[in-house]
């Protein structure tokens, strides 16, 4: 009797599994790159941007640096990258910032070629015309003065129609939500909020060419980092059908804290993720990237 019915459960078990195999859609590994450089400032890269079909890169530091540099690959593979340019982020004074206010987290490039800085320390997010040219800081709505100084703005994307999003790092909702903030050019609105889901929050964003919203997730354990990836279809501002891509194990990459998703010369649907070494010897800054189902 035991006999007859293990071979039926493994007989299900055969049958159900390539049915799951159909249904689960998941990230694969393409590489994992290890970015060094000898430059005193290099390190505390926090947000990414990749351009120009997996060619181009402007990172940005946590300590207000932005970075431009031209990556050279062999196949999937990153071969080599080389910074073409680097500068400060200025205040609205034209100042080098430092300290809390100087906390720069997320990048999101606009259709005219500027872009935008979100701000962790100080809760701000800011436009910049140029690399090198002065601040505009947005608005700073009443709610934005209580978020948590250590978790706020770590995730900053803009779509399509060039509005922009970003989302608290801790921060939650009465009903334990992740809020979601949007500026329309004019004003700042909360037009829908994402799941929070077990001890992963939330370090960085991205509107894929698909116009579905990636998030990019942490948890931190005593030995190391753990990587999630999820993502939403937004439709007449609603988050829909929520998809896990990526759930890594601890130590599986380092402190992976900024996102980029675009699509390469073949047509596949990419996501670069970059590390956040903390300026310390015990970390790297890692370039990873994943394929992504569409």
């Amino acid at each position: 009797m035991h006999h007859r019915f293990a071979i039926q459960l493994i007989t299900a078990l055969l049958l159900i599994g390539p049915v799951w195999a159909v249904e689960l859609k998941q990230a694969s590994l393409l590489d994992n790159y290890v970015w060094r450089n000898n430059a005193d400032w290099f390190g505390g890269l926090s947000a990414i941007h990749i351009a120009e079909n997996g060619r181009h890169l402007i990172a940005v530091s946590d300590r207000s640096k932005l970075i431009t540099a031209q990556i050279e690959r062999d196949g999937d593979r990153i071969s080599d990258i080389r910074i073409l340019g680097h500068w400060p982020i200025l205040s609205s004074k034209g100042r080098i910032l430092k300290g809390w206010a100087g906390d720069s987290e997320g990048i999101a490039l606009a259709p005219d070629g500027s872009f935008y800085i979100s701000f962790e320390g100080v809760h701000r997010v800011v436009h910049y015309a140029a690399p090198n040219s002065n601040a505009r800081v947005l608005p700073r709505p009443r709610e934005f003065l209580d978020l948590n100084r250590n978790g706020s703005f770590e995730a900053l994307a803009i779509d399509d129609r060039g509005r922009l999003y970003t989302l608290t790092e801790k921060n939650r909702t009465a009903q334990g939500d992740i809020p979601v903030y949007r500026w329309d050019g004019s004003r700042w609105s909360t037009p829908f909020v994402l799941p929070a889901r077990g001890k992963f929050l939330p370090v960085a964003a991205d509107f894929g060419p698909d116009g579905r919203l990636y998030v990019l997730e942490r948890a931190v354990a005593f030995i190391g980092f753990r990587s999630r990836l999820r993502r939403w279809e937004i439709d007449d501002d609603i988050a829909r059908s929520e998809e896990a891509l990526l759930e890594t194990g601890t130590g599986t990459h380092d402190n992976l804290e900024g996102l980029s998703v675009w699509r390469d010369d073949r047509g596949r649907l990419r996501a670069t993720m970059i590390s956040d070494d903390n300026f310390l010897a015990l970390q790297q800054t890692e370039v990873v990237e994943y394929l992504l189902p569409d």
